[in-house]
């Protein structure tokens, strides 16, 4: 690409990569290409909650059983998380806006197949691909976000607004995937997501700049790609398995294994090959390595509040699904303002991403804390809005810090495997996240119940016995962030480094 700024040349920061110096301000167009961008961005995270609202009005229409009706959601999963470092790589190769367009038009055709779907096979076929063009869509969103600010004063403001949009999405898509199926139809959970699709077509088409790919002669890392796929997808359908089957079924503990030795086999064989499908230094820098675990601890824990106080507010309040998604409005905003002001360039200078990913992950386990005093008639003013404000104050400094550190120096032939590898590290964390906390859940429930039925189980003693369990839920997801919390303190680097990262505002090599 031509170099747009007279002014862009390249400058050595403190963690050792080059970066060019600060060159521009801001255009209308990179707003408007902020807003593509988040519009596609919005449309694949609430793709992992709006359908949940749906599930029991699909599961009436089509007539599948409890059993089958996990894969609903398992199937997009699966297909989502074990193929981004693929999507990411076929950015990298092949360029992050036609990356961007084709997963945009393959979302719109798959999510339209779901809203259409006469049987839960078809539905379930529409997921998978769904999860597999998203896998294409996230990471060239990522990047090309990365592209269209370097260089310019706001790209701290700008990934500020996406970490909003990636945090408050799941909230998001409780809210519309409530009033969807409320009043029109569990189908239209699906449908929806064409006319965003449109939208930010049309507007990429017209709008994003055409990056560069790689240059020369063109490879694909055949033997690290098996291995990536089977090895993440092993693992999150071994974790998916863990809610139905337990921990003791024979697949889930093979499916885990071998999953965890794909995965050691996956980094070993990258160090080996000439072009690696994820190459170990974008990884192994500290700031981007340390953003990545944070993505996938903190995940985990973040999974609480979207699945375990939705399930209280509805089955102990007696929350209708709309509702449900408004009662969520406050963490949405929170999450908002927390990440505008942590993007900013002023807040990353002079606190630094230590203190704020610290500090922001400890509000969130602080929130999670503050959720354990649900009772059966609780008020939401007093026992659900201030754990949902802390913790979406908490979650806005991570995802602002950490989304926008992930693809920090990397030149930008590779910006679409470094940002598939922080949506790798989220959308494991969740499938463990929520596999491991519904085990906790249910554990909690009938060891409470077993130690307290004397006289019977009453309805009364199985409410008891749920707010039980979301209490063991809130304290492990408070225990997590705490431990993310850590990792912020110990491995990101000090303020000047992080400081002169964020003054050097235009941290990818690349001449736009």
């Amino acid at each position: 690409m031509t170099d747009r700024s007279p002014a862009a040349s390249r400058t050595t920061t403190l963690d050792g990569e080059h970066h060019p110096t600060p060159a521009h301000g801001t255009s209308r167009a990179q707003w408007l290409i902020l807003g593509i961008i988040s519009i596609a961005q919005l449309m694949v995270v609430l793709d992992s909650t709006i359908v949940n609202i749906a599930l029991p009005a699909a599961q009436t229409d089509l007539g599948f059983d409890d059993a089958q009706r996990q894969w609903v959601v398992t199937a997009y999963s699966l297909a989502f998380g074990s193929l981004l470092l693929i999507g990411g790589r076929l950015n990298d190769m092949f360029g992050s806006k036609l990356g961007f367009l084709v997963g945009l038009v393959g979302f719109a055709a798959a999510s339209a197949l779901g809203g259409w779907a006469p049987s839960f096979e078809v539905l379930i076929v529409a997921r998978a691909a769904q999860g597999a063009f998203g896998a294409l869509l996230a990471p060239a969103a990522l990047a090309m976000l990365t592209v269209s600010f370097a260089g310019s004063a706001d790209r701290g403001k700008a990934f500020g607004i996406f970490g909003a949009v990636a945090g408050s999405g799941a909230a998001v898509g409780l809210l519309l995937g409530g009033a969807l199926t409320e009043y029109l139809s569990w189908r239209w959970c699906l449908y929806v997501n064409v006319f965003f699709a449109v939208i930010a077509v049309i507007g990429g088409l017209r709008l994003l700049p055409a990056n560069d790919r790689e240059s020369g002669r063109m490879s694909f890392d055949w033997p690290g790609s098996v291995l990536a796929v089977a090895g993440i997808f092993g693992v999150v359908y071994g974790f998916a398995r863990s809610e139905t089957e337990g921990w003791s079924d024979g697949v889930t503990l093979a499916s885990l294994i071998v999953g965890v030795v794909l995965v050691i086999g996956f980094v070993v064989a990258e160090r080996l090959v000439q072009h690696p499908l994820l190459p170990m230094q974008i990884v192994l820098n500290r700031v981007r390595g340390t953003s990545y675990l944070v993505m996938l601890i903190a995940a985990i824990g973040m999974f609480a509040v979207f699945l375990f106080v939705t399930y209280y507010i509805q089955q102990i309040l007696g929350y209708s699904p709309i509702q449900s998604g408004f009662a969520f409005l406050p963490m949405v905003f929170a999450i908002g303002v927390s990440a505008q002001f942590n993007g900013t360039p002023a807040f990353q200078t002079k606190i630094g991403s230590k203190i704020q990913v610290g500090v922001g992950s400890l509000l969130a386990a602080a929130g999670m804390l503050l959720f354990t005093g649900f009772g059966a008639d609780s008020s939401y003013v007093t026992a659900l809005l201030p754990g949902l404000l802390l913790a979406g104050l908490g979650l806005g400094c991570i995802f602002a810090v950490a989304i926008g550190s992930a693809t920090i120096g990397v030149e930008v032939h590779q910006a679409g495997v470094a940002s598939a590898t922080v949506n790798t590290s989220q959308q494991v964390g969740g499938s463990i996240g929520v596999a491991l906390l519904s085990s906790v859940s249910a554990s909690a429930a009938t060891d409470y119940i077993s130690a307290h039925a004397a006289q019977g189980v009453t309805p009364a003693l199985q409410v008891q016995a749920q707010l039980a369990a979301y209490d063991s839920v809130f304290v492990w997801s408070a225990v997590f962030f705490a431990v993310t919390a850590v990792v912020a303190f110990v491995l990101y680097p000090s303020r000047a480094v992080t400081a002169a990262l964020a003054a050097d505002n235009e941290n990818v090599a690349v001449h736009m």
